[in-house]
């Protein structure tokens, strides 16, 4: 009986210790939430908002991953890449008639084993609506026919069946492919087309050099291959072939072979008496013949073909891209020219590409070609026929100068030379400036950003957005909302600038829409990333946690409150009047 008491004791004294601390506790929950006035009320900014409101918060799968790509603010959703200068999303889909018989098809059931027992495979997650995956199939399926019977099985997965593959694999464009060796993948960094990714292959599960010994074996390869490495050595085997095999391995994209033989050194353009070793870079372009004139060592050899092997000037297609975006050449000029004028000005600028060999990327934007040269130079902001001349330093910092002259030889080398020793001065496209800005959500184009945007005496919350950008057209409403609720708050500033007509250095977006807030008297820092939910109530949070200058939400204007009511009676009808003011008030607010 005396331990039954004393349990009874224990437990009085146990609720009554919970029952203190609980609203010390809630509390703090409640304080670690978000840093609100105690006597802040958000419940009608809840009532304001219906699930129509909140646009997805969550990223979604694009056609080709992002990766290094350049000219980033191209995709429909997340400022695309190269491959989204065709037009490849306003058709339809159709099955591509591709003999794919070679490329293994790879599900959650049999993926792990399938990598396990093979120690070279190339996977592609794909998905049957992206038009680049499409693009890509037939390349894909000559490729693996090609390799077949090699140490190496080009395998496809399609994401959007295989969902849980995809994300264990960090899926998050079309195509992704990796290639696993002993189950430990990379991505493939090279071109989409079938020589490329045979080459790479190859050079991954081989040697990374082959012999010539023929003449046969010689013409076959000149004519098959667009760019290749020959070194004329002294012996098949030894240092001097251990060098440019390893100098193979750095260059994924040149096949690279050795002879001892000298009819086929003279075959590939190089003098049978010639002191060896040699080596000759030899393209299907108009500078055919490279020689290398270095010490015989691998970072020599490498660098010499990374200087050579893209052609004096890449013109602006589909293929080229990879061969544009995925060099480590990131700085680019840019000619953009109607085909009826180019011949006119494409022999100087070839010539004056040959000084920049390893250094800058001349490219040729043919602008009346609808598909590819359009969307090009409409993203650069580059309107008629030309000849317009333009460098980039590409997605680093994505930079742009403009050419201001007639386009001769000697003044587009010293604009070439200008450019890499960074003395010009940078473009950035801009609407104009709107001549009234009287709405809730401010207008910001690139001339007019630092005056609203940089104003050091503001908080500004900006979202960067595109036109045609399906979750900028869901986040509308709710942004507009914010912004009315927020307009009698001089400190604050609710904008929005169009992501594809007006750029700026300090308004760098992943993808549309992004939102950024510039902190009042933090304006030389970065701006915050508004990684929030996509609500009235959320994004108030947001800038009641990041602002410099304290602010509160005032409500919608209630009918006064009697100072006293003398029966129930009157209490209830006041409540009823201050209901229906209060309502009308709300309605009058959205």
């Amino acid at each position: 009986m005396a331990s039954f008491r004393f349990f009874i004791a224990i437990s009085l004294v146990s609720l009554i210790l919970i029952s203190t601390l609980t609203p010390s506790i809630s509390k703090t929950a409640k304080n670690d939430d978000v840093e609100l006035d105690d006597d802040e009320d958000l419940r009608f900014l809840e009532e304001t908002e219906g699930k129509k409101d909140a646009a997805p918060s969550h990223s979604h799968y694009k056609e080709e991953d992002g990766g290094d790509d350049e000219y980033p603010d191209l995709d429909d959703e997340d400022f695309g890449n190269y491959h989204d200068f065709d037009d490849s999303d306003s058709d339809p889909y159709k099955e591509p008639e591709v003999d794919d018989k070679d490329v293994v098809v790879l599900k959650e059931g049999n993926f792990s084993d399938f990598i396990e027992k093979n120690k070279f495979v190339m996977v592609e997650f794909y998905a049957p609506w992206c038009g680049h995956c499409q693009a890509l199939a037939p390349e894909y399926a000559a490729a693996a026919t090609e390799l077949k019977g090699e140490e190496v099985v080009l395998a496809k997965v399609d994401a959007t069946e295989e969902n849980e593959l995809a994300q264990e694999y960090d899926v998050q464009g079309f195509p992704t492919i990796y290639f696993f060796v002993d189950g430990k993948h990379k991505p493939y960094p090279g071109a989409r087309n079938k020589e490329a990714i045979v080459t790479w292959i190859k050079k991954k599960i081989g040697p990374g050099i082959s012999n010539i010994t023929t003449i046969d074996e010689a013409e076959r390869i000149l004519t098959s291959e667009s760019k290749v490495a020959l070194g004329y050595l002294n012996s098949l085997v030894g240092p001097e072939s251990e060098e440019i095999a390893a100098a193979s391995r750095l260059q994924d994209d040149v096949s690279f072979y050795q002879t001892v033989n000298p009819d086929v050194a003279k075959l590939f353009h190089l003098d049978p008496q010639v002191k060896r070793p040699a080596l000759v870079l030899v393209k299907k372009e108009a500078e055919k013949i490279s020689y290398f004139d270095g010490q015989f060592v691998k970072t020599a050899i490498s660098e010499f073909v990374f200087s050579n092997k893209l052609p004096l000037i890449t013109i602006f297609t589909r293929e080229s891209a990879p061969s544009i975006f995925e060099s480590d050449i990131k700085k680019q000029i840019l000619m953009f020219a109607a085909s009826n004028i180019s011949e006119k000005y494409l022999p100087s600028f070839q010539e004056a590409a040959k000084s920049f060999k390893g250094k800058l990327i001349f490219v040729y934007v043919q602008v009346d070609n609808e598909d590819f040269g359009r969307p090009v130079a409409n993203y650069f902001g580059v309107s008629g026929d030309g000849p317009k001349l333009l460098a980039y330093t590409g997605n680093d910092d994505a930079r742009k100068f403009v050419f201001d002259g007639e386009v001769t030889l000697d003044k587009i080398k010293a604009f070439g030379e200008d450019f890499l020793e960074d003395r010009l001065k940078p473009f950035y496209k801009s609407d104009p400036i709107p001549e009234t800005n009287d709405g809730d959500v401010k207008v910001v184009v690139g001339n007019n950003f630092d005056e609203i945007v940089l104003d050091e005496s503001k908080d500004v919350l900006l979202e960067i957005y595109a036109p045609w950008c399906g979750h900028c057209q869901a986040l509308e409403l709710t942004y507009n909302k914010l912004a009315k609720h927020l307009r009698g708050i001089d400190s604050l500033v609710i904008a929005k600038m169009d992501g594809t007509t007006n750029e700026h250095p300090r308004a760098k977006s992943d993808g549309f829409p992004t939102i950024l807030f510039f902190p009042a008297g933090n304006k030389s820092f970065d701006p915050i990333t508004g990684d929030t939910d996509r609500t009235v109530v959320a994004f108030y949070k947001f800038l009641k946690k990041h602002a410099s200058i304290p602010f509160k939400l005032q409500k919608p204007v209630s009918a006064p409150k009697a100072e006293a009511a003398s029966t129930p009676e009157a209490k209830g009808e006041e409540s009823k009047e201050s209901d229906k003011s209060s309502n009308g008030g709300l309605k009058d607010e959205l």
